[in-house]
């Protein structure tokens, strides 16, 4: 709960000061969305199958302002889902918390200077399964809330060449990682980079890369994508930059029924040697608000 309510307090914070401004440089976007899935199967069912119910919850809240040459931008993107397959029970399947805010200077109608700072991390403790000796399945920890956690500050230039497509190249953005547990190294490779026996590491010397894109390919279908790159400089080698892509192609089916398409790939050195992959693809309630028309 104490989660949640920070959170809220977050999203209220930046409510209220855009209240308390003019509302006419302020351009706000929300997105909420609930999909469910279910199977059955009859005990002789002979293409065999598993029966399974899930449910994922989405929120990406976007709240950004501009008058004469500063800007504000914000925003919060929560995801969690779970599902409980018959003979496993429940686990999650997604999970992400993601706060973003940045200032911004004007140099021309495309270039900001701008200070940045990130979070992210998740909701609820994550395991990992594998076989014992006995072929039963056990679940290893590896993840909760701040375990891990990334808090990265970052300087440098932002190129807006379209409202709904944003670069930023920060040639400075120290990070903070978080492992709160200190209990998560016997599970986790590298114990995401912290020293065993601390919960904190922190990378000074870094450069971090990022590319927005979101905008309505047409009334209906939407294209989102977050790319994230990061380099510690300090310790520099290509086989240890940090790069992660997210992507979401959904497409409103009825007023508030829409198909989903969504995907991430990560490569971060400390969490594993090798690429991380995830998709899912589903169904379900959305509600959109915007306060704004969007750019063609």
């Amino acid at each position: 709960m104490r989660k949640i309510a920070l959170l809220v307090c977050i999203l209220t914070s930046t409510s209220l000061f855009a209240q308390n401004t003019d509302t006419t440089y302020w351009r706000k976007a929300f997105k909420g969305g609930l999909n469910f899935n279910q199977a059955s199967f009859s005990d002789n069912w002979t293409g065999g199958g598993v029966n399974s119910i899930g449910l994922n919850a989405m929120v990406n809240y976007k709240a950004n302002y501009l008058k004469g040459k500063k800007s504000w931008d914000n925003e919060l993107d929560l995801i969690y889902g779970s599902v409980n397959n018959e003979g496993t029970g429940l686990r999650k399947n997604n999970d992400r918390i993601f706060i973003d805010t940045k200032y911004g200077h004007a140099l021309s109608s495309k270039w900001n200077t701008f200070g940045s700072l990130n979070i992210t991390t998740q909701f609820a403790k994550g395991y990992k399964y594998e076989k014992d000796s006995l072929d039963r399945e056990v679940g290893k920890q590896v993840s909760e809330f701040m375990a891990p956690g990334y808090f990265t500050a970052a300087w440098g230039f932002e190129y807006t060449p379209k409202s709904y497509f944003k670069m930023r190249f920060s040639p400075f953005a120290p990070r903070l990682t978080v492992v709160k547990n200190k209990d998560l190294y016997v599970n986790v490779d590298n114990n995401y980079g912290v020293d065993v026996g601390e919960i904190t590491r922190w990378e000074w010397l870094a450069f971090q890369f990022t590319a927005d894109f979101d905008k309505d390919l047409n009334e209906n279908l939407n294209l989102k994508f977050k790319y994230m790159l990061y380099a510690n400089l300090e310790t520099l080698d290509f086989k240890q930059i940090d790069q992660r892509l997210d992507l979401v192609l959904s497409a409103k089916v009825a007023k508030y029924l829409d198909v989903k398409l969504a995907g991430s790939v990560v490569y971060d050195y400390d969490q594993s040697n090798d690429v991380q992959l995830t998709e899912s693809l589903g169904i379900g309630f959305v509600y959109t608000f915007k306060n704004f028309i969007e750019e063609k």
